[in-house]
């Protein structure tokens, strides 16, 4: 398996991980359900299995939020974690210049800038949990710890 940015990330934080893949067939394209779809050909948690959100603020500002496979993403409580007025996913074309990331491939380490980052916090109910790679076709799993420093972020609640 080829190391990818979030890798040698990891790598060179001294943070251990796991790598998993799986065949890729193209359900990144979905509007929902593709980090549960995930979750299901890997056999493991849904739960567990954290789907990586870029938004945008008013003030055009980047901000990267994980959230679990089995829940939508809360915009007010987005909003209140950015501290912004709107706040709207950025479009799957605008994606790779923004983070060097394609849709179904994003993870929340590695991307072209830092931006502030948040992690649902029912990511602090397991011991580990699944992240993208940065490439489609591979999972990593590591601590929510371990992601919450590695990437400088903040738990918060942003269940609906």
């Amino acid at each position: 398996m080829k190391k990818t940015n979030a890798m040698r990330i990891l790598d060179g934080l001294k943070i251990k991980y796991e790598t998993l893949a799986y065949e890729d067939d193209g359900e990144h394209q979905l509007a929902r359900g593709a980090a549960e779809n995930t979750a299901k050909k890997l056999g493991i948690d849904p739960a567990a299995c954290f789907k990586t959100i870029v938004m945008r603020s008013e003030s055009r500002q980047i901000f990267v939020f994980c959230q679990s496979a089995l829940h939508e993403i809360n915009l007010k409580k987005a909003r209140a974690a950015a501290s912004a007025k709107e706040i709207t996913p950025v479009k799957p074309e605008e994606l790779l210049s923004l983070t060097g990331y394609i849709r179904g491939g994003c993870s929340p380490l590695g991307m072209k800038k830092k931006y502030p980052t948040f992690i649902d916090q029912t990511a602090l109910n397991y011991e580990k949990i699944y992240i993208s790679a940065g490439v489609r076709g591979q999972q990593l799993a590591l601590s929510p710890q371990d992601l919450q420093k590695a990437t400088d972020a903040q738990t918060v609640d942003l269940i609906l």
